[in-house]
């Protein structure tokens, strides 16, 4: 499911806690309404509010230094292909066919990042017979005759390898999301709560929609998180362009 339909559920499930507050305030007997149970009922909301305000702001910090972390990770392999395609460059017209490679092994690693994890050409990700295997090949066959020549070959094995970890791990994590059991539990509690302020007091209008407002606010809440832990897809993507930029096209 996208984000804004999670948070939207959730806050459905929230206002449904509300109602059922509502309900249980009209049901009960008296005796099971008076000041111990509601001092019982505030102390207890005290402390599942307590928990899941922790928790959210746990999981806000984490899914943003998480988000931050990958888009950092995303400038680097731009940098670090533009170094790459600099010293093949360097290195002189035998390496060509090796920037042409690398060039279609950026299009791929688009393709598994930004594209749901699927490539468009149904290629696998790593081992023998795929781009990059090809390309660290080229590498390895590029004649090393002169000192210089070697130093060149050796500095755009060490990038490539460097990279190469870097598109791995942004794969790997492009495929994570928030644990659905954190989810489930943090919206028990919030629906707990919400169940809670309507169980001693009655709803008018202006109480009605404050409790939307809050409710609302508290998914927001789930969706920046969930659209974090989720950042090569959605609103808050983090996005392709510098790598898109890094390599220009090979002239003829």
């Amino acid at each position: 499911m996208q984000p804004i339909w999670i948070s939207l559920a959730a806050c459905g499930v929230m206002l449904l806690g509300a109602v059922i507050g509502a309900l249980l305030r009209r049901w009960l007997p008296d005796h099971h309404l008076n000041d111990h149970t509601r001092d019982l009922v505030r102390l207890g909301a005290g402390l599942v509010g307590t928990i899941a305000a922790l928790v959210l702001g746990l999981l806000i910090n984490s899914a943003n230094s998480s988000y931050e972390a990958q888009r950092g990770e995303v400038r680097q392999i731009a940098a670090n292909l533009i170094l790459v395609d600099a010293v093949l460059d360097e290195y002189g017209p035998e390496a060509k066919p090796v920037r042409v490679l690398l060039r279609k092994a950026v299009d791929q690693m688009m393709d598994r990042i930004w594209r749901d994890g699927e490539p468009t050409d149904g290629s696998a990700l790593y081992g023998n017979g795929t781009l990059a295997s090809q390309l660290y090949a080229g590498l390895h066959a590029l004649p090393t005759g002169t000192p210089m020549k070697s130093a060149l070959v050796a500095q755009a094995l060490q990038l490539t390898v460097s990279t190469s970890q870097a598109r791995l791990a942004l794969y790997e994590q492009s495929r994570s999301g928030l644990p659905v059991p954190i989810l489930t539990v943090l919206i028990f509690w919030l629906t707990v709560l919400f169940a809670s302020y309507c169980l001693f007091t009655p709803v008018n209008p202006t109480s009605a929609v404050a409790l939307v407002l809050v409710a609302l606010s508290a998914s927001a809440a789930l969706f920046l998180i969930i659209e974090m832990v989720e950042p090569f897809s959605g609103l808050m993507q983090i996005s392709s362009a510098p790598i898109r930029a890094a390599l220009p096209p090979l002239a003829p």
